[in-house]
């Protein structure tokens, strides 16, 4: 007998219920798969993570349990057939049972039991870590550029001593930013990216040898652990699909106005297109423009005429994809002006249509280029200065807005500058947290800049009619926001390399909904397509060879 069940529509929550025809609020639906959470130690537990996988698939759909432990699978989300099952919940490993099977028009229910975790410490996000190790706000920033490449577990499970670590610093100087355990990638020639700087490293080292493992066998203080989100947070079906192969970093994920996935892969030279309802990837090769340099891309945008623009990092250029033909067209930094450190990882195409003129930031001395597509000419706006200081602007995120004025996010400081298009002039902002270091973000129908604020641990807005911003902090301590943006909906989005979750704020009262993610996942670029209400977020987990969607119900 299949056993219909019912959604809280002013909850859309997951949980199944009874048909009851006395239930008019109740809308219905139908179940593949549900069941309850419990542990000997909480009972029914709230805000478990259940994931599902189809035996030979490459995607991975999960739910999150309710407050009485119950959760559910729409039947429209899984086929027919066998299942592995997996929770994540930090505290604890799966009981059982670890597999289901369903058969068509039926619903399975299982009961899953938790257990104590036996290594809790393999379970930590790396916001836990930078929680609960010693030491103070300023010191545990230094690691967060650690992130980009891997875990800080890595860190605090190390044996080196100070000396030690200062080895390590300039040896992870020399790397590509895209470097991961599985694929590093040494810089060329005398290209360096020192991460902690000469006059900070002493202390750095000492402080990192006396919280890892190199005069201790185990930690000398406590694990802490983040709270399982509740309530509304619990309101969301997840779905992770795997690319081709554990190499690929999907850096930016974005959609076409056809509703196709593509990704930047941040360790190599392709851009992929996904099909989002099977999850068949097609990759496109990028030419090596710079042999010998390192490879991978980062910033990636659509066009008006649904053509992806990708920035080729320390390949010294930029490429853009004819979908008819397969091929890319590449614009390279001048060779007088290139150096080993070039490297083209940031543009901005918003307001091209403007005057046909392409934004490009070479990260090589902070330069800022324009690029005119007509004459195929690069022009050197030059390294913008903060006036205050006559310190160097250190742009990170670059965007344009619909008369192609340009916006620096300063990820050295507090600073947003706008660049006027005709004048070239720029008009410098401070953010209200000082030193927030903001990161990326997108100019939105408006005119108004969102952005991310890397250290501040809030996202922002930029009227530049009023020269005002407006911040709102994210509720999760050391979240350090890396993008975002806005959707038509009044809702603006944001995630972390740290957290493994993804935070929505509604802009109107100020009020965060966060979402729990069913494994480690490392986010750069939010990416909202808000066609419908509530929208649906895509990201890339960039240590994770997949891209995940993330779809709140209410």
């Amino acid at each position: 007998m299949r056993i219909k069940t019912i959604w809280l529509a002013s909850a859309a929550a997951l949980t199944a219920f009874v048909l009851h025809a006395s239930a008019p609020a109740f809308a219905q639906t139908a179940a593949a798969l549900s069941g309850a959470v419990t542990s000997a130690k909480e009972g029914p537990m709230e805000g478990v993570v259940v994931s599902a996988r189809k035996d030979g698939a490459t995607i991975t759909v999960s739910v999150v349990t309710d407050d009485k432990g119950h959760f559910s699978f729409p039947a429209s989300r899984l086929d027919p057939g066998h299942y592995a099952i997996s929770i994540r919940a930090t505290g604890y490993d799966l009981d059982g049972p670890k597999d289901a099977t369903i058969a068509a028009g039926l619903e399975d229910k299982i009961a899953v039991t938790l257990k104590p975790a036996r290594n809790l410490s393999a379970q930590l996000s790396n916001a836990e870590w930078l929680m609960s190790m010693p030491g103070t706000d300023a010191q545990k920033r230094l690691v967060l550029a650690c992130n980009s490449c891997h875990t800080l577990e890595r860190i605090v499970r190390s044996t080196h001593d100070a000396e030690e670590f200062k080895q390590v610093f300039l040896r992870m100087a020399g790397y590509y930013p895209g470097s991961t355990p599985l694929k590093p990638q040494r810089l060329v020639g005398d290209a360096v990216r020192r991460i902690i700087s000469a006059d900070a490293a002493p202390a750095a080292a000492e402080w990192l040898a006396s919280i890892n493992l190199s005069q201790q066998d185990t930690w000398s203080w406590p694990l802490q652990i983040l709270p399982r989100l509740t309530g509304k947070s619990t309101h969301v079906i997840i779905t992770e699909y795997d690319l081709p192969n554990k190499l690929i970093e999907p850096h930016d994920v974005v959609l076409d106005r056809e509703g196709n996935v593509w990704y930047s892969d941040f360790g190599q030279m392709f851009i992929g297109e996904m099909d989002p309802k099977t999850g068949a990837v097609t990759q496109y090769p990028i030419p090596v423009t710079k042999p010998g340099y390192s490879l991978g891309t980062l910033d990636l945008h659509i066009d008006k005429d649904d053509a992806p623009w990708v920035g080729a990092m320390y390949q010294s250029a930029i490429a853009k994809l004819d979908r008819k033909t397969g091929k890319f067209e590449t614009w390279s930094t001048p060779k007088e002006w290139d150096s080993d450190a070039g490297q083209l990882g940031h543009l901005a195409i918003e307001g091209t249509p403007a005057d046909d003129k392409v934004w490009i930031k070479n990260s090589a001395g902070g330069h800022i280029y324009r690029l005119d597509l007509k004459s195929n000419a690069f022009e050197d706006v030059g390294s913008p200065k903060d006036p205050r200081t006559g310190k160097r602007i250190g742009t990170y995120g670059i965007h344009s807005d619909a008369e192609n004025n340009l916006y620096l996010l300063d990820f050295s400081a507090g600073n947003i500058v706008r660049l006027d298009a005709k004048t070239k002039e720029p008009t410098v902002y401070l953010t209200p947290t000082p030193n927030s270091h903001p990161r990326r973000g997108r100019v939105d129908d408006q005119g108004r800049l969102w952005f991310a604020e890397y250290f501040g641990n809030a996202i922002g807005t930029l009227d530049p009619e009023t020269g005002k911003i407006q911040e709102w902090k994210v509720p999760t301590p050391w979240s350090s926001p890396y993008d975002a943006v806005e959707d038509k909906n009044g809702n603006a989005w944001t995630a972390s390399m740290n957290t493994d979750r993804v935070a929505r704020l509604d802009i109107k009262t100020g009020q965060y909904t966060e979402y729990p993610l069913p494994r480690p996942t490392n986010i750069r670029r939010v990416f909202v397509d808000d066609a419908k209400n509530p929208g649906t977020l895509w990201i890339g987990s960039n240590h994770g060879a997949s891209i995940v969607k993330v779809e709140p119900l209410d």
